[in-house]
């Protein structure tokens, strides 16, 4: 922790010398939790959680003609987690959360290098998953190259977890972290155009799986492919937004997959300055093949709170190789005031694919978020439940009577961003 208190004072040292360079801001966002079915259906014999977490990030960037260099620290502090007077952080969650430069190439090209956030679009494949406390990061080289509305991105990555950094020659480069689709390489090119009112992307993705033979030993990779684009038109009080994507190749574990896809379109109606409606649909194919392969789509590094009900029952960190979901969704959007705002969402699942039993409704969840904004911070609220169906109790393997039977989610969030100094050259 010394060498962490270090680096923040030497920043902070550094930057009474050069303010018209620097920028220097944080984040201090704590969370209450109520979780009596988050993530999936709870026992009626089970406690409700309850709890406290904290993000605490601190930011800082340098800009310059040539280059711009930009950290961001990060800790994620939970309650109570540490004993008194304890002389280290238990969960040792503090973490770089980003580490990037920004090199200007010139006529329109230029690298980040990095430790970064990789969003695009919607966040429908890449996004910074900032809902949860810990953040989505890549460690990546990317080629950017822009001029007017047309952009392109080319990212490169090669992951390794040795400990001794001189040591790589002696353990080769087998890649021993799972989970979670973290990849051994990761290639993808990145093309938008915008017009007026309509912009069109396009993603080429290949991701690269270290395999391990019988004794544990690094076998080769498994490449899996995400190819697709997302549409985005815009006229007036009226938004529609299309995603297409198809995946194709070897997921972890040598699993072939075959017609894996992914189909959404969401619209949007502006009906006053006051209130937005919207209207959606979203498929996503999921899994009848033979073993060995698969037909189940996932939409790998994508911010998945996002979609799918914010009760997190589908794609985050779950329903990986199932039946896939087939979600049918409405939305109203309510400025109740200047700085205050209700969203009101209800989201009805089955399965794109049966259950054993035959059975594909799952059920439908109801979604509530309040914001109120104050001077220099937010205050968030919200509320969700769900009202399950069969299908749901036979896809999270619980039975009805078993189950409580309301199940339901709450939270309050406040989010403080200081901006301590915002020099610009």
């Amino acid at each position: 922790m010394k060498k962490q208190y270090l680096l923040v004072g030497v920043l902070v040292f550094i930057m009474q010398f050069a303010q018209a360079q620097f920028t220097l801001d944080g984040e201090l966002r704590p969370r209450t939790e109520y979780r009596n079915g988050f993530g999936s259906l709870i026992a009626d014999d089970a406690d409700a959680g309850f709890g406290i977490s904290t993000r605490m990030r601190l930011n800082a960037g340098y800009t310059t003609d040539a280059y711009k260099f930009y950290v961001s620290l990060q800790d994620v502090l939970v309650w109570g987690e540490n004993r008194q007077i304890l002389p280290y952080d238990q969960n040792n969650s503090f973490a770089v959360f980003q580490a990037w430069a920004a090199i200007n190439l010139g006529e329109g090209f230029s690298t980040k290098l990095g430790r970064q956030v990789i969003s695009y679009d919607d966040q429908r494949i890449f996004g910074g998953l900032d809902w949860a406390q810990q953040g989505r990061n890549h460690d990546a080289a990317l080629l950017k190259y822009k001029k007017d509305k047309f952009i392109i991105d080319v990212g490169l990555a090669f992951s390794q977890d040795y400990s001794n950094p001189t040591g790589f020659q002696s353990v080769g480069t087998g890649y021993n972290t799972t989970g979670f689709f973290s990849y051994k390489s990761m290639q993808y090119l990145y093309l938008k155009q915008a017009w007026e009112k309509f912009s069109g992307s396009l993603l080429l993705l290949n991701n690269g799986f270290q395999e391990f033979d019988v004794d544990d030993a690094p076998d080769g990779t498994s490449n899996l492919q995400t190819l697709g684009t997302h549409l985005n038109y815009k006229a007036g009080n009226f938004g529609l937004a299309v995603n297409a994507f198809v995946q194709t190749g070897k997921r972890q574990g040598k699993v072939d997959v075959k017609s894996a896809y992914l189909l959404g379109l969401d619209a949007t109606y502006k009906v006053s300055p006051k209130v937005g409606l919207g209207a959606g649909v979203e498929v996503i194919s999921g899994n009848d093949e033979d073993p060995g392969e698969t037909g189940a789509f996932f939409p790998l590094y994508g911010t998945n709170h996002k979609f799918n009900g914010f009760m997190d029952y589908f794609y985050v960190g779950n329903h990986g190789n199932s039946v896939g979901l087939f979600d049918v969704h409405v939305s109203a959007n309510f400025k109740l005031g200047e700085k205050s705002s209700l969203l009101v969402k209800a989201l009805n699942f089955s399965g794109e694919k049966e259950l054993p039993s035959g059975e594909k409704s799952l059920g439908t969840e109801l979604d509530l978020v309040f914001s109120q904004g104050f001077k220099g911070y937010t205050l968030k609220l919200g509320y969700s439940q769900m009202f399950a169906s069969d299908g749901m109790y036979e896809l999270k393997g619980i039975t009805k009577d078993a189950a409580a039977d309301i199940q339901n989610w709450g939270w309050a969030m406040l989010i403080i961003k200081p901006k301590f100094l915002n020099g610009t050259k």
